[in-house]
């Protein structure tokens, strides 16, 4: 008899992997035991020597669905096991080997659900209903290794049908940690209502116009009738959201696909595990309300992720907004009490529940482009599901102020944190550094090092600066790119093109429209955009309007003649007199107008002009405007200029939008003006990447990989014209999946640089 003792590493914990190796013992006839210690799975196997090579083949091959096996390693055994296999009671582990892994939270299975509508199910309806394929995972573990007593749910001790079932290798609930019926398992709550009246109760507010706070997985949400207008209305008035769209939530596949237009690859991700919010070309005859996604011509559809989601669903017969649990750029709550004070000015009545959420995880949001998945937020169902990153010492990317993350590094991965939102908010910050704090107790990464961004105003840096750490500082556009080349694992000198709103530059003036002749430790500034005023530096976020007055006004004068006065008039007779006059007077004076070489205030500039954005609800509203009108139209591109300046490319925008302005007052549409901007910027960012690359300065040739990142690259027009283009040039063109391209990726790019630097060093 062999005795063999293996460890498996990777995302093996919470995800049914010990039953697995059970059965696969069990089948092979093996002797032997599995237990989770630490962060992995270990144990012993004793048997013919033939039948444990093949007990450590499908350990790697035939892992359960949400398993993902890393490496599996062998050695000798130290005792002889006794007849037959078992899973043995979890305990930490002597010491921390590696960065443990926390498993996503995953959506109900389908056989979770087919017991859900089983009258002859135990649990019938019950909404908590999972197994070891489905069901809470981040959301409720308090410690790891991934046992009962280490999360949420040791609140609730296991009935004897329960218990039988958790104890039963043969059982698809064999050690499911998160297993309850409903006569052990949590419970619904609507005042004193409890179970079904409870459900009932809520589903009546919906159906009557109300707007619901649920407790969801990861935190609260705010549910009501997506087909009301009245109340959708209602509800953008009470949580100060005056036009962002609106998540919608649908009973099945076949729902979404009469709403929208699904295509196979939207359809994998919809019914995916992490059944994260997929933005989809909405259909023209549907009966969502037009106040769900005021002028934007995609719809954010999800499936529900937990039985009780679906029994709302049922009973209201209607699809759902659910959006976050919170007030505008607030976390969403994950607290009762804190729901109870904060969300009581917005709903109407509480579902809640009383298993305790342990850590903050918002919906996860994506878009497909041809085949690929963007990623805008990774949360819920995504983190923090680690990526391969090549950190050996352990440190964190504290990310940026908007779309914040964090991310943790070490081990050879990296651990992207939850999505936190706009870090300006006392709410949000504290919800960063108590999301941190547990991140780091579970994963066991204990920070050597911070990298931070480069602005000195950000929160994110503020709190970098006052830990007792070394700290890297790392410029904002460098994180965007570098985050899709580490991503991709792409090594060596590549072009960055990094396009999003505001960034400090190591010049300290904010850029936003960068080319970068890069790797992961390093950048140098090879293009960019004009420059031009924001006048009321961060106001001007919020008002076109008045980025479009500062290009008009004060460009960076490149060679191009400014617009004629007659078709600057033309714009400002539309704008408020007294607000014009005083923008027109900061910019004359140079008094809080801050120069940027932003892509993204441009779009503002371009939307401002063409009338569909003076003033804005959420950073970025503009654009999508842009893009929804533009459409697929096609148009011929606007005229633009690249210039040489101060030793860079320099894209001319004035040329481009006194073209726009001379086309509009000729009476070109403005659907063609939107498509010819998105053509135009296309083929201006294909002409800096070209020069880029005749101009490279690293050893061993030009390289051959260009790496988008930044906001911009949301916009699905923008990004399959500027790929199409850089392709045709014989480029490989990257774009990041799994980690988001907008500002909820620079923390995974700091990491990633910060990795570079430090193995530069040694």
């Amino acid at each position: 008899m062999t005795v063999r003792a293996f460890r498996v590493f990777g995302t093996v914990q919470g995800v049914g992997f010990r039953p697995f190796v059970y059965r696969t013992a069990d089948a092979l006839g093996l002797d032997g035991w599995v237990a989770n210690v630490d962060g992995h799975v270990e144990g012993e196997v004793a048997g013919d020597p033939r039948a444990i090579d093949e007990f450590a083949a499908r350990l790697g091959t035939g892992a359960p669905p949400l398993a993902h096996v890393r490496r599996v390693a062998l050695s000798s055994g130290r005792t002889t096991p006794g007849k037959g296999f078992r899973v043995r009671r979890s305990a930490p582990g002597p010491a921390r080997t590696a960065a443990r892994e926390v498993p996503p939270d995953a959506a109900i299975c389908d056989t979770c659900l087919r017991e859900l509508y089983d009258p002859t199910d135990r649990r019938y309806h019950y909404p908590f209903i999972n197994c070891t394929d489905c069901g809470p995972r981040a959301t409720i573990i308090e410690g790891l290794p991934y046992d009962r007593l280490r999360t949420t749910m040791h609140r609730f001790p296991l009935c004897p049908d329960c218990a039988a079932e958790y104890a039963d290798p043969a059982d698809r609930r064999f050690h499911a940690e998160p297993v309850a019926c409903p006569a052990c398992g949590p419970r619904i709550a609507w005042d004193e209502l409890r179970g079904a009246d409870a459900l009932r109760a809520a589903a009546k507010a919906v159906v009557g116009g109300g707007i619901v706070a649920l407790k969801g997985l990861g935190g609260y949400q705010l549910v009501c009738d997506a087909t009301d207008s009245g109340v959708v209305s209602a509800l953008r008035f009470r949580k100060h959201r005056p036009s962002k769209p609106f998540a919608v939530m649908v009973r099945d596949i076949g729902t979404a696909a009469r709403l929208a237009r699904v295509n196979d690859t939207e359809r994998a991700v919809l019914t995916s595990p992490a059944r994260p919010v997929v933005l989809l070309a909405a259909r023209r005859r549907q009966p969502i309300a037009p106040e769900v996604a005021p002028g934007v011509p995609r719809t954010g559809l999800f499936l529900p992720t937990t039985g009780l989601h679906h029994l709302l669903l049922d009973a209201v017969g209607h699809p759902l907004v659910v959006t976050s649990g919170n007030l505008s750029d607030e976390p969403i709550a994950v607290d009762d009490a804190e729901a109870f004070g904060t969300l009581t000015r917005v709903a109407d009545g509480f579902l809640t529940h009383d298993r305790p959420i342990r850590a903050r995880y918002d919906d996860s949001v994506v878009r497909i482009e041809g085949r690929q998945r963007i990623t805008v937020r990774r949360a819920r169902g995504l983190a923090p599901a680690p990526l391969p990153l090549p950190a050996r010492i352990p440190l964190a990317g504290i990310g940026a102020q908007l779309k914040h993350t964090f991310t943790l590094a070490g081990d050879g991965r990296a651990y992207p944190g939850p999505h936190t939102g706009d870090l300006s908010g006392a709410a949000a910050y504290d919800a960063f550094r108590r999301s941190y704090a547990d991140l780091k107790r579970l994963t066991g990464i204990e920070p050597a090092v911070l990298a931070h961004d480069l602005h000195p105003g950000y929160l994110s840096t503020q709190w970098a600066r006052e830990q007792p750490l070394p700290r890297l500082a790392v410029q904002h556009h460098h994180a965007h790119v570098a985050a899709t080349a580490a991503e991709h694992k792409v090594s060596g000198p590549f072009i960055g093109v990094a396009y999003d709103g505001l960034g400090l530059g190591d010049d300290r003036t904010l850029w936003g429209g960068e080319i970068l002749l890069a790797d992961l430790s390093g950048y140098r500034r090879v293009g960019r955009f004009a420059t031009a005023p924001l006048p009321g530096g961060d106001a001007a976020v919020r008002h076109p309007s008045r980025t479009a007055l500062g290009h008009l006004l004060d460009a960076e004068p490149l060679g191009t003649p400014r617009p004629s006065l007659d078709l600057v008039r033309r714009f400002t007779e539309r704008l408020d007199p007294s607000e014009a006059a005083v923008v027109r007077a900061m910019v004359a004076r140079r008094v809080n107008c801050p120069r940027a070489s932003s892509a993204g205030r441009l779009f503002d500039t371009v939307a401002a002009l063409l009338g569909l954005a003076d003033s804005i609800g959420y950073e970025g509203e503009a654009a999508v405007r842009l893009e929804a009108v533009a459409g697929t139209a096609h148009a011929v591109p606007l005229a633009h200029r690249i210039v040489r300046a101060d030793g860079l490319w320099v894209y001319d925008s004035s040329s481009t939008l006194a073209d726009l302005l001379e086309r509009q007052a000729s009476g070109e549409p403005v659907r063609d003006l939107a498509a010819a901007f998105h053509l135009t910027l296309a083929r201006v960012t294909a002409d800096l990447v070209a020069r880029a690359v005749e101009g490279s300065a690293f050893g061993g040739g030009a390289p051959h990989t260009v790496c988008l990142g930044g906001g911009c690259f949301v916009n699905g027009r923008l990004l399959t014209e500027v790929r199409r283009r850089i392709r045709s040039q014989g480029l490989r063109v990257l774009v990041g999946h799994e980690i988001p391209v907008g500002d909820g990726g620079i923390s995974f790019g700091q990491a990633a640089v910060a990795a570079a630097r430090l193995a530069k060093e040694r």
